[in-house]
């Protein structure tokens, strides 16, 4: 199946032009009251600040040379018609919005574990995974019962994610990967390597499930739906979990449940096991910062850490695996910590972030309470 055809773009118009460049003023410029003159020297009239036009939108990428050559190798690497590819890649914009939002955060700004995990378990988003969670009982139940990830981690996963379907992204996911694979920005590492992958998997699932890849909204990242999987994601580990023939983590909640169940099996999902302990960390700074340097990878027996001088509770000091001392920074006042085992890691193969971890954690803990208690809002 051939790839959409580039749509004839209309013309600027010719105001909006003049406008951008400065040539056109927005508005008519109000005259000053008449000044009486200096009796030695006329005094000149001032004239009032111009008004900045706004910023021309982006123009499509056509014809450029390190997009058309991609298409070009593309073509041949999937035995896919160029000419269809090349006028579809042409019509990707280039977003600064994304180039801006990819970007982290300015050094020194000091996260705060208590402000992160407030935007998401919150009664507003609590109620939505109550009732999501309700409608859902039976397929949450399902893929709890077939991939051992509890269904309380799914909702709150899914919760964490999007809302429950409310927020999944208003940003065009060709626009999106185009821009950080042709243009990502400077000052950070540079992963434009890793959006030309994801943006040759988008345009193999379009391909495939015969999407509109000019038309699908998601993150500035590129990410797609109710779980907001990547492309490549959505390729290797969405699943048919509604039995109608087809994978739609857009429209399908139920293959939303399914896909994040499966893919935190095949990322080291262990049913049974905890995600997390507590525990006390090092007095010492030095040992302390031993049991940090893996960051959230397990790498510690539980004798290590009390070794290193870590106070574990009784469940920790009996796990048989590896655990990793997690460290959430609580802004100014001190950080907390966890002991983490291989299943916290498994949620961070969904989202590099220890912070994200917790939030999933404690989103699904809070609605699982609220049930137990039968108690349908905060």
């Amino acid at each position: 199946m051939s790839l959409p055809s580039l749509p004839s773009l209309p013309l600027r118009p010719i105001a909006l032009l003049l406008l951008s460049l400065g040539l056109l003023s927005t508005t008519t410029a109000q005259a000053e009251p008449p000044k009486k003159p200096s009796q030695t020297q006329k005094q000149p009239r001032k004239k009032p600040p111009a008004k900045l036009a706004k910023p021309a939108p982006a123009q499509p990428y056509g014809e450029r040379e390190d997009l058309m050559q991609f298409a070009r190798e593309l073509a041949v690497q999937e035995g896919w018609e160029e000419a269809p590819l090349r006028a579809l890649l042409a019509q990707a914009r280039r977003n600064p919005t994304v180039q801006r939002l990819i970007m982290p955060p300015p050094a020194g700004t000091a996260k705060d574990w208590g402000a992160y995990r407030a935007r998401f378990v919150e009664p507003r988003r609590i109620q939505a995974g109550l009732a999501f969670w309700s409608e859902h009982e039976e397929a949450l139940a399902r893929a709890e019962s077939r991939y051992g990830v509890p269904a309380e981690l799914i909702a709150g996963l899914i919760g964490v994610e999007t809302f429950y379907g409310q927020i999944t992204g208003g940003f065009s996911v060709l626009d999106a990967l185009s821009t950080l694979a042709f243009d990502f920005p400077p000052g950070r590492r540079d992963r434009s390597a890793f959006f030309r992958e994801q943006l040759v998997e988008y345009l193999r699932l379009c391909r495939r499930e015969g999407l509109d890849p000019l038309a699908l909204k998601g993150s500035y990242a590129g990410a797609m739906g109710w779980p907001q999987f990547m492309p490549g994601s959505w390729n290797r580990f969405a699943i048919d979990f509604d039995g109608d023939g087809r994978v739609d983590l857009i429209r399908s909640p139920v293959d939303a449940i399914g896909s994040v169940a499966h893919y935190l099996a095949q990322h080291g999902w262990q049913p049974g096991l905890p995600t997390h302990y507590t525990v006390a960390a090092p007095v010492e700074t030095a040992d302390r910062a031993r049991l940090l340097a893996p960051d959230i990878l397990p790498s510690f027996t539980a004798a290590q850490f009390e070794e290193a001088g870590a106070r574990l509770s009784e469940g920790a000091r009996e796990h048989p695996g590896p655990l990793a001392l997690v460290e959430l920074q609580m802004g100014e006042a001190a950080p907390v910590y966890v002991a983490g085992t291989s299943n916290f890691y498994a949620i961070t193969r969904y989202n590099w972030s220890s912070y994200y971890a917790m939030a999933v954690i404690e989103m699904g803990q809070t609605l699982r309470s609220y049930r137990k208690a039968g108690s349908s809002a905060p």
